[in-house]
C-alpha cells in the first residue's frame, strides 16, 4: 500500500510538472469593472473594444435611453427639421412626465436648445416627449422611429418602448449597444457642448427659475469627460454612458447595473484610466474631410466630394509603431442617381501590413442629382467636337 501511495504521488508531480500552465489574467485581461452588472469600453474613431464584461447581456437602460433621444434631435438639427431658437409649446401629456423633469407646465413654451439643455444636462423625461413630439407628432411615433434607427445601426438587442427609460415592458438594450449609439450621437459633435455642462438655469431671472445640474458627476471631477448620459430605476440601478476625450483619443464607457452613484463612477473612472494610460490614436481624417472625387457622366454635377463619414484614425498601444499603413477605397456597385447628401457610396479601409486598423463609410457631401436630357445632349455634343 506505501508502494502504491508513493507512485500516485510521483505521477501527480509529473503530470502536474508538465500540464498547461493557465493564465486567466492574462487571457480574460484587465479586472476593470466589480460593480456593475455589464460593461464596455471602446475606442470611438475605430470602434475597437478594450474591455467589456457580460457586454450582450439584456438590461434596462434606464435614461440612457436618452442617447437614442439625442440621436433624432440632432439628426432633425442637422437636416435643418428643427432650429435651435424655435420655440416648443409643452403638451399636458409632456408635462405629466414623472421621474427626472425639469418642471415643464402644459402650454409652457421653450426653445429647443432650452429643452435639449433639459434632456442633456438635467434628464428631464418632460422635455425628452416635448421634443419627440415636435420632431414626429407624437412620443409613439417618434419611438418608431427610434427602433426604425436600432435596425439602421444594426444593432440586435435593443428595444424602445418610450423616449424616456421609464420602466416599460419589453424595453431593454445592452452596454455594447449603448456604446454604438453613443458612437452614432458623437458624429453629432455640437453635442458635447451640452452634456459637458455641469450647472445651468433655465428661466433664468423668473419666478420658477430652474437650476440645471449634470446627473453625470464626472464632468466635473474627471479631466476630459463630456457627456454622455446617466440612468437610474430601481429596476436598472445605477447606469451611466461616458464619453472623454485626450489629446487626439475620444473613448466611450459603459456600466449598466452598478450598485450605486460611486460604484458607478468609479467603474468608469477605471476604464477611462485603463484606456488613456495604455492606449493612443494617430488621427488620419476628420470628419467629412474630403478623400476622393465622385466622377459621374450621368450626374447634373459630373464631380463631387465623397468625404468621411466619421473621424478616422489608427489606434496603438503607448510606444507601438505601426508600419506599412495603406489605404483602399471601394465603391458600392449599384450606384444609382440621384445620390442623396450624405449617402454612403462606398468603405475606406486602413491596413497595416494587411491587417485591418479601421473601416469607414464614405459619404457624398452634397446631393447628386441626374442630369437631363438637354444637359446629357449637349455634353454628348461638345465630346463629338472635341473628336474631330
Amino acid at each position: 500500500m506505501k508502494k502504491i501511495g508513493v507512485w500516485f504521488i510521483l505521477i501527480t508531480m509529473i503530470m502536474t510538472m508538465f500540464a498547461p500552465v493557465s493564465y486567466a489574467k492574462e487571457e480574460s485581461g484587465p479586472e476593470l469593472v466589480e460593480s456593475a452588472k455589464s460593461a464596455i469600453l471602446l475606442e470611438r474613431d475605430t470602434g475597437e473594444i478594450l474591455y467589456e464584461k457580460n457586454s450582450g447581456e439584456s438590461l434596462p437602460p434606464a435614461s440612457m435611453t436618452k442617447i437614442m433621444t439625442m440621436i433624432l434631435i440632432m439628426e432633425a438639427l442637422d437636416e435643418g427639421k428643427l432650429k435651435l431658437n424655435e420655440k416648443v409649446r409643452a403638451s399636458e401629456y409632456a408635462a405629466s412626465m414623472g421621474g427626472s423633469q425639469i418642471f415643464l407646465e402644459p402650454g409652457e413654451e421653450m426653445t429647443v436648445e432650452e429643452l435639449l439643455k433639459g434632456v442633456a444636462v438635467a434628464s428631464g423625461n418632460d422635455a425628452s416627449v416635448a421634443l419627440a413630439e415636435r420632431i414626429a407628432g407624437s412620443e409613439a411615433a417618434f419611438v418608431k422611429q427610434m427602433n426604425q434607427k436600432v435596425e439602421e445601426l444594426g444593432l440586435t438587442n435593443t428595444k424602445f418602448q418610450n423616449t424616456t427609460g421609464l420602466p416599460a415592458n419589453d424595453h431593454y438594450s445592452t452596454a455594447h449597444d449603448m456604446a454604438v449609439m453613443a458612437k452614432e450621437l458623437l458624429k453629432h459633435e455640437q453635442i458635447t457642448k451640452y452634456t459637458s455642462i455641469y450647472e445651468d438655469y433655465l428661466r433664468k431671472g423668473t419666478d420658477n427659475e430652474f437650476w440645471l445640474v449634470n446627473t453625470n458627476k464626472l464632468v466635473k471631477f474627471y479631466t476630459g469627460v463630456d457627456g454622455l448620459k446617466t440612468g437610474f430605476t430601481r429596476e436598472a440601478m445605477y447606469c451611466l454612458t461616458a464619453t472623454a476625450k485626450k489629446d487626439d483619443m475620444r473613448v466611450i464607457a459603459v456600466v449598466m447595473g452598478a450598485e450605486s452613484p460611486k460604484d458607478r463612477n468609479a467603474d468608469i473612472s477605471a476604464m477611462l484610466d485603463y484606456a488613456f494610460n495604455h492606449y493612443e490614436t494617430e488621427s488620419l481624417y476628420e470628419r467629412h474631410q474630403p478623400v476622393d472625387i465622385l466622377k459621374n457622366i450621368r450626374a447634373a454635377k459630373t464631380k463631387v466630394d465623397v468625404v468621411t463619414s466619421e473621424s478616422v484614425s489608427v489606434l496603438k498601444k503607448k510606444g507601438q509603431t505601426i508600419e506599412n499603413v495603406d489605404e483602399k477605397l471601394v465603391y458600392k456597385k449599384d450606384l444609382t442617381l440621384p445620390i442623396q447628401k450624405g449617402e454612403t457610396v462606398g468603405t475606406l479601409t486602413i491596413t497595416s501590413n494587411g491587417k485591418p486598423l479601421s473601416k469607414t463609410n464614405v459619404v457624398v457631401n452634397e446631393t447628386v442629382e441626374e442630369a437631363g436630357v438637354w444637359t446629357l445632349f449637349k455634353r454628348s455634343m461638345s465630346e463629338m467636337v472635341k473628336q474631330r
